[in-house]
Formats: C-alpha cells, structure tokens, sequence
C-alpha cells in the first residue's frame, strides 16, 4: 500500500483516520469499527463492501 495514498484516504462513513494492516489487507476505522477490502492493491472503499467487526477484534488493537 502506497504511503501517500494512505495518507489521504479517509473512512468513508466517519471521515476518520484508516489503519493499514498488512497481514489481512485491509484498511480499518477504529471509530466505525470496520475493515474495508484492499483488492488487487486497490482500496475498496464502500460501506456495502466493508466488514464489521466486533469490538474485541484484533484488528481493532494499536
């Protein structure tokens, strides 16, 4: 994942901060607690598409 993109993609919902996890390839938003897909390099950034996750969710730790 690109670092510049990274720093201008926001959570599509809360406007938050997304954190890349590497291992899941995915972008999470703490404040939503959701995970958006990254596919073939590229974020998909849609609500419909995101997972929730639940709040004791290893993706959710620092």
């Amino acid at each position: 994942m690109d670092a510049r993109l990274l720093e201008i993609l926001a959570c599509p919902v809360c406007k938050g901060t997304l954190i890349y996890r590497r291992e899941e390839d995915v972008l999470v938003c703490r404040m939503d607690r959701l995970a958006y897909p990254i596919r073939d390099g590229v974020p998909v950034m849609l609500e419909e598409e995101a997972r929730q996750l639940s709040a004791d969710d290893p993706l959710l730790e620092h």
